[in-house]
């Protein structure tokens, strides 16, 4: 298991260069991307649980899987 302190290090060093916060309570990870400069939310989820975060790996598909969401958003409102 990633202990909670270094599974919310890669996940907010995985959003660069954007700004994430990672928080976890009762093994329930809350992720908040976020445009440093203006504040602006890109990418707010809560409730994800951290019970298949087991691995760096499993940590990056889940970056890679929240980044692709994220510009799939952008791309829909692009018009």
């Amino acid at each position: 298991m990633v202990p909670i302190s270094v599974l919310c290090n890669i996940m907010e060093s995985g959003f660069e260069p954007l700004s994430c916060d990672c928080t976890e309570n009762g093994g329930l990870l809350r992720i908040e991307v976020f445009e440093p400069a203006s504040g602006r939310v890109e990418l707010l989820i809560s409730g994800v649980s951290t019970a298949q975060l087991t691995s760096v790996r499993a940590i990056s598909d889940l970056i890679g899987e929240l980044r692709t969401e994220m510009s799939a958003g952008r791309r829909a409102f692009a018009g």
